[in-house]
């Protein structure tokens, strides 16, 4: 049987960890990336990941971010674009963002990763790598699947 590769946003919380030499659950990232490359499968990331990102790494230690300064933060960003395909932003992102976060019912600090799944709509990704698995499961009917690092084989 021929294995269909499979696309997959990652999302920002994997992309701290993997930044993060410290972090426990760096060594899960470091593994499911390692075999979601290994077979073959398309690793992307969204601008916004990439915001989220620089928000966090430049935001300090005492606020759950990294501590770095925009000059350490910026090659750990061209590292991840090396890595990842960047997705392009594109006018259909918004009004698919603007049917999902209307027809679900989604509010509040959910409506970043009602972003995201627009995203995946629009690019016709239908994975993401997440430890926040939770926050996708309203997308599932839409096609889009969570799957957290710690389960990838």
């Amino acid at each position: 049987m021929i294995r269909r590769l499979v696309d997959y946003l990652i999302d920002t919380n994997i992309l701290v960890r993997w930044a993060n030499a410290a972090d426990p659950q760096r060594p899960v990232v470091l593994n499911a990336l390692a075999i979601l490359i290994g077979r073959g499968d398309d690793l992307k990331v969204a601008a916004q990941n990439m915001i989220e990102f620089w928000v966090t790494a430049t935001r300090p230690v005492a606020n759950n971010g990294l501590g770095l300064s925009p000059a350490q933060a910026q090659p750990l960003v061209g590292t991840l674009t090396t890595l990842f395909q960047l997705i392009a932003d594109t006018p259909a992102v918004f009004p698919e963002w603007l049917t999902l976060v209307t027809s679900l019912g989604v509010s509040g600090k959910q409506s970043h990763d009602a972003r995201l799944a627009a995203v995946m709509l629009v690019a016709n990704i239908t994975h993401i790598l997440t430890f926040n698995t939770g926050d996708f499961v309203r997308y599932g009917s839409r096609g889009i699947l969570p799957i957290d690092p710690a389960t990838v084989q």
